[in-house]
């Protein structure tokens, strides 16, 4: 049975995202800077070899210009790499900053999350001091209000920086990758992801198809499940998407998840096609670049700004 158009664009979108960065994969107690471009001004430079290479915020009021996918952000703020329900995993990625909207909202999250059970927040990727395109890994996370947040709970410790950088996420998903895992899994993970999708600020939560899976077994019906949409990858970790702020008539919205908790839309995930692909007769050309044209105008200031 050929697969469906949806699902086509689906398989071919996952084909062609962007080396992944993945929250297993290690950091660098040391890291080294990127070395100069030649020629930064060229319009044919991509947007993620610039962005990628600013080191700190912009001054200013807080804007956000642009899409999650497709934009970037002034004014941003890192979240502290330590607070009493939280810590940041992987800092030599310098992905902890967002839009203080972001960085409040994680806050307040981590101080929920404990009424539920979960002892505090490893916050992974945010995004870039200035957001836009990243060398590796996310396509979105542009805008300063994405945020990965490990399925691994916090440790009764304050992680030394080696062990940011090196310990490994939990992968909730079983090895066939039909279910979770159930030496891993526990109703606590429920109760957090439950606890975020319900704060209003969310938008979407992305979860592999499997932690989907286990969620409609528990919550079908739930109003919340709606904004839980599954997605390639997310083993290791959810992905929270806040909604446009108010006042910010620059951030291009995400159309509102279909109606409904999900739990009949999950067949495609756990195809054959999906698991077990075959490769392609004629491989994909790579997806150019994106460079400073395909962006909002106003990220050519934000980038350039002091």
């Amino acid at each position: 049975m050929p697969m469906p158009r949806f699902a086509q664009s689906l398989a071919l979108a996952a084909l062609l995202l962007p080396a992944a960065a993945h929250a297993q994969d290690r950091g660098s107690v040391n890291p080294k800077p990127l070395p100069p471009l030649e020629h930064p001004d060229a319009p044919s430079t991509p947007a993620k070899a610039l962005f990628g290479r600013v080191t700190k915020a912009s001054s200013g009021p807080a804007r956000i210009y642009g899409f999650y996918a497709k934009g970037c952000f002034s004014g941003g703020e890192a979240l502290p790499m330590d607070g009493p329900n939280w810590q940041v995993m992987r800092p030599s990625r310098n992905r902890m900053w967002g839009t203080p909207y972001l960085v409040d909202f994680i806050e307040r999250l981590s101080q929920k999350a404990v009424r539920v059970g979960w002892p505090g927040l490893l916050v992974g990727d945010m995004a870039q001091p200035r957001g836009g395109p990243m060398i590796t890994g996310h396509a979105s996370h542009q805008i300063g209000i994405d945020a990965d947040v490990w399925l691994t709970p916090m440790p009764d410790h304050r992680m030394s920086r080696a062990e940011r950088e090196e310990t490994s996420a939990t992968d909730m998903v079983r090895r066939d990758r039909l279910d979770i895992d159930p030496e891993v899994w526990t109703p606590t993970h429920l109760q957090l992801i439950k606890l975020t999708a319900e704060q209003p600020e969310v938008e979407r939560i992305f979860v592999n198809a499997a932690i989907k899976k286990a969620l409609c077994r528990d919550a079908a019906g739930s109003r919340w499940m709606s904004k839980v949409r599954p997605m390639y990858g997310h083993n290791y970790h959810y992905h929270i998407r806040l909604a446009c702020p108010a006042g910010q008539e620059d951030c291009q919205p995400q159309g509102a998840p279909p109606a409904g908790d999900g739990c009949d839309d999950l067949g495609y995930w756990f195809s054959d096609a999906v698991l077990h692909p075959k490769p392609p007769k004629v491989p994909p050309k790579p997806k150019p670049a994106m460079t400073m044209a395909a962006l909002p105008a106003a990220c050519r200031t934000v980038l350039k700004a002091p």
